[in-house]
């Protein structure tokens, strides 16, 4: 069980997980032991996940998410297998839990009077500063 928020919770069954090599240095292991995590995740498909989360969800997985709706995450960050796993978990629910907090609605506000009169003083004061600039001391040959 992989404990998100208090109210979602994904079952074991529903992440999958592939052991692939990972790139990079790595001496002798190199080519030997697969240490790098491929974990994937059927958000779409989810019973566990809201469908407002999801919808959320989607633009911040952004390339990771697939058409099908599936999270595709890659982790080969350590060069041990479990730490790896644990990362591309805990990199899954960062996911989840960015889109489980529902964005604040935004009030739309006027200016007051007296920021509005700061604004028009500020403009009269940058036009008498352009005014008063004179064209330069060098005379013309017209």
């Amino acid at each position: 069980m992989l404990e998100i928020t208090p109210t979602i919770s994904l079952s074991e069954d529903e992440l999958s997980e592939r052991f692939i090599r990972a790139p990079g240095p790595g001496g002798q292991n190199v080519n030997k032991v697969e240490t790098a995590v491929q974990l994937r995740f059927d958000a779409a498909n989810s019973p566990n996940l809201p469908r407002a989360v999801y919808m959320r969800l989607a633009p911040i997985a952004g390339r990771r998410m697939t058409r099908d709706g599936v999270i595709v995450i890659t982790a080969n960050r350590f060069r041990s297998q479990e730490r790896n796993r644990q990362d591309a978990r805990d990199r899954l629910a960062d996911l989840i839990r960015q889109a489980a907090t529902p964005p604040k609605h935004r009030r739309p506000t006027k200016p007051g009077k007296a920021a509005k009169q700061r604004r028009l003083d500020s403009k009269k004061r940058r036009s008498g500063v352009k005014k008063t600039r004179g064209r330069g001391g060098i005379p013309s040959d017209g």
